[in-house]
């Protein structure tokens, strides 16, 4: 076997992808069984600067070149080979936010990262005059918010895009963006499979008495679809992923997606009918829809699949920050113990005290808002843990309430499409590292949506891995094969997934549990105000 992979890689046959995500920036090699070869990562983290959040622009290059210096020294200790061709690279990373270059190719402002609640005003006016919502974070609504602002370094734009279309920028000099990632920089015409006209016309004109020395076509990324090649990797691209000289110029890349789409690629789950959610940082579920929805609805976004096909998305912005954040607690008291942690134990011995508790939690409350938190409303967002003195308050319930508290605002969003919308879901599988613990994290994610959860073999593997089979299938896939079919008969043929039905008792806990969140959001709101900078 080794024999085999080791020519695979010296042949170049094989895919590679990268994913910049919140708190990581993973790489995967596969070969072309779709099999794991190689895989890295570095960690990174977001920074509230001046109002925005952000990364640092030297700590992404950083990265991205640690990252695959991890991954390439991983495949030449296992198999003896310096790798110098690969088949095909795709890179995904964060959706939406807002990267602004002038024609240098420099920054205007710092990368304003998805995260940031700080387009109300230009989302509502926009989601208005184009009858379609408009999320926040989404790109355009950062380009119209800092118009409506007067920010100087709007006139100096050459061109936008999100952070995947940065780093394939980086690598092959080609402003070029994957469908489904393109989907939240800007409405998509299916039919069209391109940014809608009549939207982009309507945008002209809401600014046409600002006299840009732009149009939004222009500065926007090109649209491709799932299988379609995006460019190659540059000379200068080869260096900047490879400093030491190795890897050669050349290789096609496939469009670069948004995390989104990758984790819906990840978990199979790009046929419609089908839903997928993936928890981190933040935690959102996709929905693959049959037909349009009625009605505009503030909790759900139309993105679109890898190939184009509509997706209802809701995403919360907060999810396993806090839980982070109160383990590493966990893991300090550890060490003041004079003992070594093992962070996987941890996890795992506290994941599992949640299987212990009250159904509800014990009356205790918690909100993991990180940063504001749109579904509910609020603009900013102060990490908060509510007990009374009549709550039953163990280890056990503070998990458990932790464990829901992820789920909480996703639940809300989901409702107008299972409730009002009446849409219906087939199957929804679920990926990310909220789940890594065997059992706990599907069964409170279960119990809040009351549906069944599967989780897939590869979901571990994550979206570095789903990107790596984007790039694979560009490559490999035959004539006129759709990437439904393509997953289906050759990715996922042989893989089975664990499905949790959800247990009535903690339903009834989970649906406990909302009534206090909900009662309870005023509490939340206080916190921020009580908290705000003066």
């Amino acid at each position: 076997m080794d024999q085999t992979i080791r020519q695979a890689i010296v042949r170049g046959e094989t895919s590679l992808g990268i994913e910049f995500g919140s708190t990581r920036i993973k790489a995967v090699l596969i070969d072309c069984n779709f099999e794991t070869i190689g895989s890295s990562s570095y960690v990174w983290e977001n920074q509230l600067i001046n109002g925005y959040w952000t990364y640092n622009l030297n700590e992404m290059i950083n990265g991205l070149q640690e990252t695959y210096h991890q991954l390439k020294e991983e495949v030449q200790n296992k198999y003896g080979v310096v790798i110098q061709k690969i088949g095909s690279i795709g890179c995904s990373a964060m959706m939406q936010g807002y990267i602004a270059m002038d024609q240098a190719g420099e920054l205007l402002v710092p990368f304003r990262t998805w995260r940031n609640a700080t387009t109300e005003t230009a989302a509502s006016e926009l989601t208005d005059k184009f009858r379609f919502k408009i999320p926040q974070r989404w790109s355009i609504a950062h380009l119209y918010q800092a118009i409506l602002n007067d920010e100087k370094h709007v006139q100096y734009i050459d061109y936008i895009t999100t952070l995947s279309g940065y780093i394939h920028w980086l690598l092959t000099g080609s402003k070029a963006l994957g469908i489904g990632d393109a989907s939240g920089m800007f409405p998509i015409d299916e039919s069209a499979q391109q940014y809608n006209e009549d939207m982009v016309k309507q945008f002209a004109d809401l600014i046409a008495d600002k006299d840009y020395p732009w149009t939004l076509n222009s500065i926007l990324p090109r649209v491709y679809t799932a299988g379609e090649h995006a460019g190659y990797l540059s000379e200068s691209g080869a260096r900047l992923l490879d400093p030491s000289g190795n890897l050669q110029a050349g290789i096609p890349l496939c469009p670069p997606e948004g995390d989104a789409g990758t984790g819906m690629v990840a978990t199979n789950s790009v046929k419609k009918r089908t839903g997928s959610i993936s928890v981190g940082t933040s935690i959102f579920a996709m929905i693959v829809l049959e037909k349009d929805l009625s009605a505009v609805h503030p909790e759900i976004d139309i993105v679109t699949t890898p190939e184009g096909s509509p997706v209802g998305m809701v995403l919360a912005n907060n999810c396993s920050s806090d839980i982070n954040a109160w383990l590493g607690l966990f893991r300090e008291f550890y060490e003041a113990m004079g003992l070594e942690p093992d962070m996987n134990q941890l996890y795992s011995v506290l994941f599992n005290k949640a299987l212990e508790a009250d159904a509800d939690g014990g009356g205790l409350l918690s909100y993991g808002y990180y940063s504001g938190e749109n579904i509910t409303g609020l603009a900013k967002g102060r990490p908060l843990f509510v007990r009374s003195p009549e709550s039953s308050f163990n280890l056990a319930n503070f998990m458990r309430v932790h464990l829901f508290s992820a789920f909480a605002a996703l639940r809300l969003g989901m409702d107008i499409l299972t409730q009002k919308e009446h849409v219906t879901i087939d199957r929804i599988l679920a990926h990310g590292g909220l789940f890594k613990t065997p059992l706990v994290g599907q069964k409170m994610c279960a119990a809040a949506l009351n549906i069944p959860v599967s989780l897939m073999s590869t979901a571990g593997e994550g979206g570095a891995w789903g990107m790596a089979v984007l790039a694979s299938y560009m490559i490999n896939k035959g004539q006129d094969e759709g990437l439904v079919n393509y997953l289906a008969t050759k990715v996922f043929k042989d893989t089975e997934g664990l499905e949790v039905y959800p247990d009535r008792v903690d339903v009834n806990g989970f649906a406990l549990f909302m009534e206090r969140y909900t009662k309870g959001l005023p509490i939340e709101q206080a916190a921020v105000e009580h908290f705000a900078e003066k």
